[in-house]
């Protein structure tokens, strides 16, 4: 049966999708190149314009937002300057900060991308990777739950980027209250709490962190590796879906809620592309609206694969745009 893609966009204006993670400041400072420094033998990049954007986690709230429904961002961030600017450009994109929490222990991430004569030259990151406290995890689960116990929340993402907002403490109570209000799961992993999502409706590993969390090895990308892999996941973890984006090879998704695993496997879109930062996140966004909505894992993988493809044509992290992935998914 064919899907009226026009009325699955309109239905996603009213979704509240919580999204709990890494957020960070991806700064861009643009400039022009024409010598080498006499200090050392770098080049001289002359700064004539600068940027601050949502990243991590807070580029998810984006491109759900972006879709027209309504992010609510839970993150620790640093008492600091970033910290406090990035609740800014929060209020700037119209988002509740509601979920942000201020730690004293810890800087907020910010990956400044040096750009000159429209390369990038350099990548600087100010971060810790250190797990929160007990005492600041706690502050953060209270949030987190009273959230969802006034507000409907129709899907929950975890965002995960190594940064040490999501513990294991933070996975396995929130895992249990959505099981408990039925709230559907997805989760965008990293490989220091890979093991620690189980029981969750939809999980999506790029191949990297997929060899990575599972300890795993393989060269050639076929489809008996994905579905050995993805039998892993489902009995290690308790996966109902697995979601694998396989970047210029496309994606591969895996589900075990029917009565026979269903399998699809979708070539990438073919597209001109100039920067695959923030496709994930993009992808990660689109597979939980699709899946809060109840939609079919085929049309889940198709509508996260366009959107994904879509990103990657411009330059630098940007959201996607509902309206050009609409005309995508018409055509």
């Amino acid at each position: 049966m064919a899907i009226d893609f026009v009325k699955v966009f309109d239905k996603f204006n009213s979704l509240n999708i919580l999204i709990i993670g890494d957020v960070m400041i991806d700064a861009y400072w643009w400039g022009g190149v024409n010598r080498i420094s006499p200090e050392a033998p770098v080049p001289v990049c002359a700064v004539n314009d600068k940027e601050s954007r949502l990243g991590g986690a807070a580029n998810v709230a984006l491109n759900i937002a972006a879709m027209g429904a309504n992010p609510i961002l839970c993150s620790v961030v640093g008492e600091d300057y970033q910290g406090h600017q990035l609740c800014e450009l929060m209020k700037k994109q119209n988002m509740d900060t509601n979920g942000i929490v201020f730690s004293s222990n810890r800087p907020t991430t910010v990956k400044t991308r040096i750009i000159g004569n429209k390369t990038q030259m350099l990548r600087i990151d100010e971060e810790t990777d250190a797990n929160i406290s007990l005492s600041e995890e706690k502050i953060f689960l209270d949030k987190i739950e009273s959230i969802i116990n006034t507000e409907k929340i129709n899907a929950i993402i975890f965002q995960d980027y190594d940064k040490g907002v999501i513990t294991e403490g933070v996975i396995t109570k929130i895992i249990e209250i959505a099981k408990r209000k039925n709230i559907p799961v997805t989760v965008d992993p990293k490989k220091r709490n890979f093991t620690a999502y189980k029981n969750v409706d939809l999980f999506k590993p790029n191949l990297k962190e997929l060899k990575e969390g599972l300890k795993i090895d393989f060269d050639n990308v076929d489809k008996d590796v994905l579905v050995e892999a993805s039998l892993l996941l489902h009995y290690k973890q308790k996966i109902d879906k697995v979601f694998i984006t396989l970047s210029e090879r496309g994606v591969f998704m895996m589900d075990f809620t029917k009565k026979e695993a269903e399998i699809t496997m979708l070539p990438a879109c073919l597209r001109k592309i100039s920067d695959v930062s923030g496709a994930g996140d993009t992808v990660i966004s689109l597979a939980t609206l699709c899946l809060a909505l109840g939609l079919d894992s085929q049309t889940i993988a198709n509508v996260s694969n366009f959107a994904g493809g879509l990103v990657c044509e411009s330059v630098g992290v940007v959201p996607i745009d509902k309206n050009k992935l609409l005309f995508e998914l018409l055509k």
